[in-house]
């Protein structure tokens, strides 16, 4: 049994919306967490994942947006302070390709979510560490999570729209 914990310094997590319909919005959880149990040395058998992210951290380059996004009509941080994913399923049907089903629970509200990995490979850095990186990518509906807001344009276009991807490049530790 091998324990893999985060190296934050070498790990981002970042989302992306459309916002108008014509543009692209990138935001960022500053502050988050991945822990990982293997059967052995590599990824092909998980035994337990899971993934937090503090909503405070939540960073799109834009203060206002920022507290708008942290106020009840997106994630509600008062009273939602973290997201969490639990992973179910790592399924690895290539050397490096694999889908990860499991559980995000985003405002309280729980639900299936199956992203994509991409897994880097394992080495040995020059300090003696065993390191393992991923690239996971996703889409999630947001209104399934309760992130109901949005407001119309004159011409009737949405300014946030519903399909969140997800974007993230890990750097895990076994310990």
């Amino acid at each position: 049994m091998a324990t893999w914990t985060l190296d934050p310094a070498h790990s981002e997590v970042q989302f992306k919306v459309k916002h108008l319909m014509i543009t692209t919005v990138t935001g960022y959880f500053r502050t988050f967490d991945v822990t990982a149990q293997t059967e052995g040395d590599d990824f092909s058998n998980v035994t337990d994942l899971v993934f937090t992210a503090d909503v405070d951290s939540i960073n799109t380059n834009n203060d206002q947006r920022d507290t708008h996004l942290k106020s009840p009509d997106f994630f509600d941080a008062a009273n939602h302070s973290q997201l969490r994913f639990v992973g179910k399923s790592y399924e690895q049907p290539g050397d490096d390709t694999a889908e990860l089903q499991g559980e995000l629970t985003i405002r309280g509200i729980t639900k299936p979510v199956t992203v994509h990995v991409e897994h880097g490979g394992i080495v040995v850095d020059p300090y003696g560490q065993t390191k393992a990186g991923f690239t996971v990518n996703g889409k999630i509906s947001r209104k399934e999570f309760g992130l109901n807001w949005n407001a119309v344009t004159e011409a009737g276009s949405v300014v946030v729209s519903d399909e969140i991807r997800l974007n993230a490049d890990i750097q895990l530790v076994k310990q």
